[in-house]
């Protein structure tokens, strides 16, 4: 198990950045989706927690293969996906991810958005830990992201917002911006197979490290799409787009269902009113160990979206997206 605290701080508030936040998602599903590729929304529907009141919970597969690195396609079903449950009581959120053929692979993340600089050191509980767990300060503006995810138009460096004036963030940006918000994500990645743990959860965090960066960089280079939206407007636009991408990617039988099992007592879980993330226990025969081999150490396109731009047009999809029916039932 893997564990790291991630801070992204961002030129926003933390009532801005809700809006904003579920407008980026959509709408980078949908730009990342294709043909049996991409997020595909299975349930997303308003949620009640007695401990943490209102939310939304949403559950989505993920269907990736194409964008593994080889060492892991070679070893995974042409089709596969990564089951994501979330549940959104803003400023908390909780999010589990699932494999649809590693049973002992999970990724586990934990929510908290604040209007601070990443100053909070203690925003996830001052308990003892078993060992000091790792925070990595994520800079929107100046941190790589992969060179086929780069746009001009959202180098932050070289922004500015018309509606917000907010832009042309340069380097100490952090210590000097007014407002300022961060999201503390503390993600716990685990992956129990001898002789791959190490590599497959190093390599994991490298992938969440990234999506991070440019999920925050693209929700403030689009800021003037959504500053305007209500709540309201902007489940619709999410509504409107999560249907639209779910056409895009077609639906087909899942090539491996998953059990529901209770999460292992040592990893870090949300509230107990929340579902568990599905799991099981044994690993797939073809990534077991021998019993005879020696133990070693392990070695360390795109559819056309509602003009955000105009309010009399903004959940309205062209013609050619309508439909009468949802999609077909796996």
């Amino acid at each position: 198990m893997l564990m790291k605290e991630y801070r992204i701080c961002m030129p926003l508030t933390v009532e801005e950045y809700q809006i904003g936040q579920l407008y980026m998602i959509s709408k980078h599903s949908h730009e990342q989706s294709e043909r049996g590729e991409g997020v595909e929304v299975v349930q997303n529907e308003p949620y009640e927690d007695p401990e943490h009141g209102s939310g939304q919970f949403t559950e989505k597969r993920i269907y990736l293969n194409n964008k593994l690195p080889s060492w892991a396609r070679a070893v995974v079903p042409k089709i596969f996906y990564v089951t994501e449950k979330a549940w959104n009581y803003y400023p908390y959120t909780i999010t589990g991810n699932a494999c649809s053929f590693l049973p002992k692979f999970s990724i586990h993340i934990e929510t908290k958005y604040e209007d601070n600089k990443g100053s909070n050191d203690n925003i996830f509980g001052s308990e003892p830990k078993e060992e000091e767990t790792e925070v990595c300060f994520v800079d929107i503006v100046y941190d790589e992201i992969p060179e086929r995810h780069y746009k001009e138009s959202e180098d932050l460096r070289y922004f500015k917002s018309k509606k917000t004036n907010r832009g042309f963030l340069q380097e100490g940006w952090i210590s000097t911006h007014d407002p300022i918000m961060c999201s503390y994500k503390l993600v716990t990645v685990k992956f129990e197979v001898w002789g791959l743990q190490t590599r497959v959860e190093q390599f994991v965090h490298k992938v969440i490290r990234d999506v991070l960066t440019l999920g925050h960089r693209q929700a403030f280079a689009w800021v003037d799409e959504w500053i305007d939206m209500t709540m309201e407007e902007v489940r619709e636009y999410e509504r409107a787009t999560q249907q639209a991408t779910n056409l895009k990617i077609g639906t087909f039988p899942p090539a491996i269902s998953i059990s529901e099992t209770q999460l292992p007592s040592s990893a870090r879980s949300g509230p107990n009113s929340a579902p568990s993330t599905p799991l099981s226990t044994e690993a797939p025969d073809f990534l077991s160990v021998p019993k005879d081999r020696p133990r070693k150490k392990s070695a360390p396109e795109t559819l056309t979206l509602p003009d955000t731009g105009r309010r009399d047009s903004l959940f309205k999809l062209p013609s050619f997206f309508s439909w009468n029916s949802s999609p077909q039932p796996e």
